[in-house]
């Protein structure tokens, strides 16, 4: 088909946000473009002076139901779908006084924010807006000759292209494919809100969408693309963070910053995360934040260099002191006072990023993964083991410090690459082995962490001493354990469930240390 100039005789107005209208309708206006509104829109208009059109006026038939019936009418989507180069679609547009509509400019009811304020089920229901996804969809499968637009970021090209004499093919396909994934969006939003509320079974078809927050420079390395949407469930966290000082955030930076934030959140007192590659590298928790963050830099400092800092408490300034003292990337806390803000503002390439909330670990959620030719989804890993959760299987009960620091350690085991261990002493994290082909070599990578931390700090015994060890998994051989309990392990908390349990509790009790089951897995992948 010959590429044409579209210059539109007529458009057809209906947004939510309002935002650039008046100086859009207005250089319509000036092009001679005649404007169809609603409600809302067409009183803006109307009060700057603009001459417009209201719907059911254009109709011949009234707003009814309380505005969910207005623009489902044939005047309407005949004017948007009737083919201009189809002599039987122009004689029928004749026959039923079908006037042609050739630019679109809609936006959506708010469904999005009106669920992530909170509103009750019937206020998101009133939410979910019906005609404008029709009208958007019925130009953008015409948009041969209609053009469609759903963000005002598009409105100044929009205006370029008027002032060159129309509309290109080019612009109208992009247009339309920007339509399209955004009313894709918007019915993945609604679905996956009818999932998360009413608790439903996997349906037949899933859907997932998002709005662009933020184009990257690059993704997970230079030579490949990448960006951050938003959607899904509201959920405090990286994609409702505020950015206060700092350099753009990186595909790495967003990734590595969800991982400690969530990590984080599952602690009730003031605890500290410093995550590396999504990875923890050191975490735990204190009387304040300040010995919080000190004791997770202590836990490994080497990592810690370059890596993300998250707070589950606002930040103050005695632990702004010491994060400025440490090459970080990225600082993610809840709020941050004042003087915090003064003394980070130094460094200037240091992200800080703010919140406003935590999110809750118990909160039910999904968590979707590319594969080829598909996606693997799942509901997010919400498990929580609690103390009354334990089944004591060996011999020696443990101690209540041990169960703090058992807890403490699983808490952190969830977090972890698989196949992951964790040792924990004092409520800090000793020795973290992640990533694993086998559980042996993650004990034995803990292990040896353990210990090279203590001989760098000039500790006269291996962290491993009096520490407490988790499996994400089973111990499916006595080997994993053994490195532990050899290392100075005096406890050991797992799933549990493997063929040779017997044997592994029977090393326990030859060892005087002690065993809990907890009977859940934290494979993480």
């Amino acid at each position: 088909m010959t590429e044409t100039r579209v210059m539109p005789r007529r458009a057809l107005i209906s947004v939510s946000d309002k935002t650039g209208l008046v100086d859009l309708a207005g250089h319509l206006a000036r092009h001679g473009i005649e404007l169809i509104s609603t409600g809302g829109s067409a009183a803006m208009l109307r009060d700057a002076g603009l001459t417009v059109i209201e719907v059911a006026d254009h109709t011949g038939f009234p707003e009814i139901m309380d505005g969910r019936v207005k623009t489902l009418h044939p005047k309407i989507h005949g004017g948007l779908l009737g083919k201009r180069d189809d002599a039987a679609h122009l004689a029928q547009m004749d026959q039923h006084a079908i006037d042609p509509i050739d630019l679109v400019i809609v936006n959506l009811y708010p469904f999005e924010a009106t669920v992530a304020r909170g509103a009750d089920f019937d206020t998101c229901i009133e939410n979910i807006d019906i005609g404008g996804p029709s009208m958007i969809r019925s130009a953008a499968k015409n948009h041969v000759s209609v053009a469609v637009l759903t963000d005002a970021a598009d409105y100044p090209e929009l205006i370029v292209a008027l002032d060159h004499g129309g509309t290109d093919l080019a612009l109208r396909r992009r247009l339309a494919a920007a339509a399209y994934a955004r009313t894709g969006a918007y019915d993945a939003a609604i679905s996956g809100w009818f999932q998360t509320t009413l608790g439903l079974p996997w349906q037949h078809n899933l859907a997932v969408g998002g709005a662009l927050a933020q184009t990257l420079r690059y993704g997970e390395n230079p030579h490949q693309s990448g960006a951050f949407y938003v959607g899904g469930a509201a959920r405090p966290g990286i994609g409702s963070a505020v950015q206060l000082q700092g350099k753009e955030l990186s595909y790495n930076n967003l990734n590595d910053t969800d991982a400690a934030f969530e990590l984080v959140a599952e602690f009730q007192g003031p605890a500290a995360v410093i995550v590396k590659h999504a990875n923890p590298c050191g975490v735990a928790i204190g009387a304040t934040l300040e010995e919080a963050y000190s004791r997770a830099l202590m836990a490994d400092p080497v990592s810690a260099f370059g890596g993300i800092i998250a707070l589950n408490r606002p930040l103050d300034a005695a632990t702004a002191k010491l994060i400025a003292d440490l090459f970080a990337e990225v600082v993610i806390a809840p709020e941050i006072d004042d003087d915090a803000a003064k003394i980070l503002a130094a460094k200037q390439n240091l992200r800080v990023l703010v919140t406003h909330a935590m999110p809750d670990p118990a909160a039910p959620g999904l968590t979707v993964k590319s594969l080829a030719g598909g996606y693997l989804a799942q509901s997010r890993d919400a498990a929580q083991v609690r103390s009354g959760d334990l089944k004591t299987v060996t011999q020696r009960p443990p101690t209540e410090a041990e169960i703090r620091d058992m807890l403490i350690a699983f808490t952190i085991v969830k977090h972890v690459k698989s196949n992951a261990i964790v040792l924990v002493r004092d409520g800090m994290s000793v020795g973290i082995g992640g990533g694993q082909t086998s559980r042996v070599d993650a004990a034995r990578q803990a292990v040896g962490r353990a210990a090279e931390f203590a001989k760098d700090a000039g500790e006269a015994e291996s962290r491993a001493v009096g520490a407490v060890v988790a499996s994400d998994a089973f111990f499916p051989f006595t080997d994993g354990l053994e490195l532990c309990l050899a290392a100075g392990v005096t406890a050991a908390i797992q799933p549990g469930g493997a063929k040779r349990d017997a044997e592994v509790i029977a090393l326990a009790d030859q060892r005087g240390a002690a065993m809990v089951f907890t009977g859940i897995r934290h494979f993480r992948h």
